[in-house]
């Protein structure tokens, strides 16, 4: 099971490295739950958003740097890099690169991923992108 899983999130960043969310059904499913508050349920949904980071970041790449797998559940940790040249969230284009992690976790069923959870410093994004304030050096 554990090789299954690992395939299936390689999909997963084999479809962002590549651009190309026509590639979802192969790791997603179709009524998939996401817990992050700009991505609605649903492949649709999912396929739209990642559509949208495309047109933001059309060098975006990622690497998966930690895979661990319990049961239902997969957990990584992943490494992304891109040039902001599109609109995101509301902000337009900057022109920065930007390198962030996140730390995903995915319920599969059915041997699609189903449900997900991520955490990421948006903070942190928005001043790559010079969106926020930069933090006050400390004297």
């Amino acid at each position: 099971m554990a090789h299954h899983h690992h395939a299936l999130i390689q999909h997963f960043v084999d479809m962002i490295n590549n651009h190309d969310v026509s590639t979802m059904p192969q790791h997603t499913a179709p009524g998939h739950i996401d817990h992050n508050p700009v991505v609605a349920d649903g492949i649709e949904a999912n396929q739209a958003f990642w559509a949208g980071v495309f047109t933001a970041f059309p060098d975006v790449k990622v690497v998966m740097h930690d895979l661990v797998v319990e049961g239902d559940k997969v957990a990584g940790r992943f490494e992304y890099t891109a040039t902001h040249q599109g609109p995101f969230l509301g902000i337009p284009a900057s022109g920065r690169t930007v390198n962030f992690q996140s730390i995903d976790i995915w319920r599969v069923q059915d041997g699609l991923l189903a449900e997900h959870w991520d955490q990421l410093d948006m903070g942190d994004i928005f001043r790559q992108l010079g969106a926020a304030p930069q933090a006050a050096a400390h004297a």
